[in-house]
């Protein structure tokens, strides 16, 4: 048996993608790579795609997006899933995220500039973790976004914590301000009351 040309397994639109250019893929690939898995990322050029997730990544989504869009000054949109332009080699997508209202240009939009990002919010999966923790609240911090959060389940009741984080205008890193397991009550980056025992509740 002979292996299959090369030629004729570069002809497969998946494998424009499959094969990294020399210098990483850009966040403009994103938009013109053919075939490419829905909620694709860019982060530090590298594209990094979305596994099956769990119930609870998805429970808490809804939680958390429902909760901000209670309270949300008008000023400002929710949104979930959406590309983050940080920089041409990092377009991360935040599981919710807050804009400012003026942002939203269209109904075909499909990313957002990351000075117009007031919160990020990552729920974290097991195949996540590391970059949840690490790499994408770095780039965050790095592009100016005030506020973030991280949610996670723990215990062996895996009841959801979320961390909340504020961004030191000295440092350009994250401070944790407060880390909530029954309530998420806050007044900044503006008033909100979200009940996180509801998620066993449902």
């Amino acid at each position: 048996m002979t292996a299959e040309p090369i030629s004729e397994a570069a002809s497969e639109p998946h494998t424009r993608w499959v094969l990294p250019p020399i210098d990483g893929w850009t966040v403009d690939d994103l938009h013109t790579l053919p075939d490419l898995p829905p909620h694709t990322q860019v982060i530090d050029g590298s594209l990094v795609f979305v596994t099956p997730q769990r119930v609870f990544h998805n429970l808490m989504i809804r939680l958390l997006t429902n909760g901000l869009l209670a309270s949300v000054p008008s000023e400002f949109e929710v949104f979930s899933e959406m590309t983050v332009v940080i920089d041409r080699k990092n377009g991360p997508e935040p599981d919710v995220l807050v804009v400012r209202k003026e942002a939203v240009r269209s109904l075909r939009q499909t990313s957002f500039e990351v000075a117009d990002v007031l919160l990020a919010v990552e729920v974290v999966s097991p195949d996540s973790e590391a970059r949840d923790h690490n790499t994408k609240p770095h780039r965050y911090a790095e592009g100016g976004i005030k506020h973030f959060w991280l949610a996670e389940m723990e215990g062996k009741d895996d009841h959801p914590v979320v961390r909340v984080y504020e961004l030191d205008p000295v440092t350009h890193t994250y401070t944790c301000s407060g880390i909530h397991r029954d309530r998420l009550k806050l007044r900044a980056p503006f008033d909100i009351d979200i009940d996180l025992t509801s998620l066993h509740r449902r």
